[in-house]
């Protein structure tokens, strides 16, 4: 059976490509999701997407994947600043967790600069746009290769 990561995508991520581009560029959800998918690839992982607007349904997928992905991959948007449910579900998850924005959260508004998330992740990207989801799935596959036994170079 091939792992999986899970990459979770919270509010207003669905209008990537439309919504503010001079911040977060003009590539789409689509794009992030066939980059994670591609580069999970080449670890021979595959990749579970989903995106919410709501932060139930963003609980309850965490509770659904939280035993069987083998890492999160968690864009939580606004919800990263303000939910402390989300982050108590992904408290539960046993598997690496990277926290990924494509803006540089820390050089905007000061109330992008708290994470809920940041303390019980095993790695943060920001600012690298969509390459950090990228960043995030070769982390995963080197944080997961030893329980997936694979030998990472």
């Amino acid at each position: 059976m091939t792992s999986y990561i899970a990459v979770l995508n919270g509010p207003n991520l669905n209008l990537l490509g439309q919504r503010e581009p001079l911040i977060y560029g003009t590539d789409t959800l689509a794009d992030v999701e066939d980059l994670c998918r591609r580069t999970a690839a080449r670890h021979g992982l595959d990749v579970r997407c989903m995106q919410s607007n709501h932060e139930g349904v963003l609980i309850d997928a965490v509770h659904e994947m939280r035993t069987a992905a083998a890492g999160f991959i968690v864009n939580a948007g606004a919800f990263t600043h303000t939910s402390i449910a989300l982050r108590d579900a992904l408290a539960t998850v046993e598997a690496p967790l990277i926290e990924v924005h494509l803006s540089n959260v820390h050089a905007r508004e000061e109330f992008r600069h708290r994470s809920y998330l940041s303390a019980i992740a095993s790695g943060v990207i920001v600012g690298c746009g969509i390459q950090g989801y990228a960043f995030a799935v070769e982390r995963l596959a080197t944080l997961t290769a030893a329980t997936r036994g694979v030998l990472e170079a």
